[in-house]
């Protein structure tokens, strides 16, 4: 997993707002995260890993073992249950929340990029990050 410990900071995002409209994210809350670029981390820490995201407008930081679920707040203050799971250079997440919603999200990583895709209902964002 070569793509530890490497930054990847994103480059173009499609279908974002209709995204976060999907999961119910407010305007304003919207707006402010249309408007910039985050950065995405993955770290190790023993058997532990940590997704960490970083914004002028905010930073989150999950830590999280592989197929255990953790209990998580987003970037819009939600409360949410997640489960990490690793096949090969790809990061799959089962997001769950409390109003019953499921948001799945692929990350995959190359030397080059990583390509996130988050789903849910039938709204579906594709973003894409260049390694630093």
């Amino acid at each position: 997993m070569e793509f530890i410990g490497k930054k990847y900071k994103m480059t173009s995002s499609e279908n974002f707002d209709d995204f976060m409209k999907a999961i119910g994210v407010g305007l304003i809350t919207r707006k402010a995260a249309n408007a910039v670029t985050p950065t995405v981390e993955v770290r190790q820490d023993g058997d532990t890993y940590v997704l960490v995201t970083s914004s002028t407008f905010k930073t989150t930081e999950v830590k999280f073992k592989p197929g255990e679920e953790v209990d998580e707040e987003r970037a819009d203050g939600a409360k949410v249950k997640s489960v990490y799971t690793f096949e090969g250079n790809t990061l799959k997440q089962v997001q769950k929340c409390p109003d019953g919603l499921e948001i799945n999200y692929i990350r995959e990583f190359g030397p080059e990029e990583m390509k996130a895709v988050m789903t849910v209902k039938d709204v579906t964002c594709t973003r894409v990050y260049k390694a630093q």
